[in-house]
């Protein structure tokens, strides 16, 4: 895989993917039992589902992202690399499903669980080589500083966006199948692209267990650690002068998550509670049946990978303007959509 040839990634990458999704399907199978016993997520006011459902799930999808790096790194001689990067994240990806699953069995209090995502998101700014820079323009203690405040609303965006059965699928996959595309094309490191490969693959075995109606859920487990992959992968993109490619990726989900932020700032309500006022749930009480409206989210999130690729190809300053606005213009319409709901 590291020859850098399509072949070899066409080969490698499907070993990966196949790998962790059977890896991920089979714990989910294996833990189901336990899960229902010991996290059962009760529906409440807040809730999209309306029976009881197991949630934890994404035990299995970190567990298989992790065996599925761990096996690629053997197979595929990726260790012989000397750059430490991947295990100092694989390290906080840990520790970040630790305290998921502690949040999950035992609500930590908001302010609590804030500092100890923090301090993990720091850890992971804190190795990052001097040399990465993202805005160069910027003083680095400044860029530095917006880096964890960015990481640490990542971390917690994929948290407040698996709300909906498959919302968290749909976002997932995309995003990891853009990362892998950038691989091959030079604009994400072989390290990164295994580790994106690895997480879509557990994501797909994670699928056939979440499509609604759901008999499993991600929890915070799941979510969490995802955010943390995920914001790191679009970290080194943009650290690789493709700033552009890192903010259109996720941007359904920066847009529906953090207008709802402020809306919610602005009426003065308990931001850090649970809710239903994203977008997408808002579509889901106007009409939206749950699968209307996750397809929808796939494929606004499949065109923002295409823009994304496309700013990265034809390199220059029109392709990415081009790429912010027709993105903006494609999260705007799925946002009004959601907005205005079923006629």
């Amino acid at each position: 895989m590291n020859d850098g040839s399509g072949n070899g990634w066409l080969v490698g990458g499907a070993v990966i993917v196949i790998f962790a999704a059977l890896m991920s399907a089979l714990l989910i199978v294996a833990l189901y039992p336990w899960l229902e016993r010991y996290a059962l997520a009760r529906p409440n006011a807040r809730s999209s589902h309306r029976t009881p459902t197991p949630q934890g799930g994404g035990i299995a999808v970190i567990a298989a992202t992790l065996g599925a790096v761990g096996v690629a790194l053997a197979i595929f001689a990726l260790g012989a690399s000397p750059d430490l990067n991947l295990p100092k994240i694989v390290a906080a990806v840990l520790i970040m499903t630790c305290l998921g699953a502690i949040d999950d069995i035992r609500p930590l209090p908001a302010g609590l669980r804030l500092i100890l995502q923090a301090l993990v998101v720091a850890s992971v700014i804190y190795t990052l080589p001097d040399q990465l820079r993202v805005v160069p323009l910027l003083p680095w203690w400044t860029e530095r500083l917006l880096l964890l405040i960015g990481g640490l609303w990542f971390v917690n965006l994929v948290n407040f966006m698996d709300g909906i059965d498959w919302m968290t699928v749909a976002e997932v996959i995309p995003i990891t199948a853009t990362l892998t595309a950038l691989g091959i094309a030079g604009a994400l490191p072989s390290y990164g692209t295994v580790l994106a490969l690895a997480l879509g693959g557990a994501m797909i075995g994670f699928a056939y267990f979440n499509r609604p109606t759901a008999k499993v859920f991600l929890g915070d487990v799941g979510s969490l650690p995802i955010g943390l992959i995920l914001g790191w992968l679009l970290l080194l993109v943009a650290g690789g002068g493709h700033l552009v490619a890192a903010i259109v990726m996720p941007l359904y989900y920066l847009a529906d998550a953090t207008i709802t932020l402020f809306r919610r700032l602005i009426r003065r309500e308990p931001f850090w509670e649970g809710h239903r006022t994203h977008f997408y749930q808002r579509a889901t009480d106007k009409g939206f049946a749950t699968m209307a409206v996750v397809v929808r989210v796939f494929a606004v999130n499949i065109g923002l990978g295409v823009l994304a690729v496309m700013s990265v190809i034809v390199p220059g300053r029109p392709s990415e303007i081009a790429a912010l606005t027709v993105g903006a213009i494609l999260v705007a319409w799925l946002l009004l959509a959601f907005e205005r709901g079923r006629t």
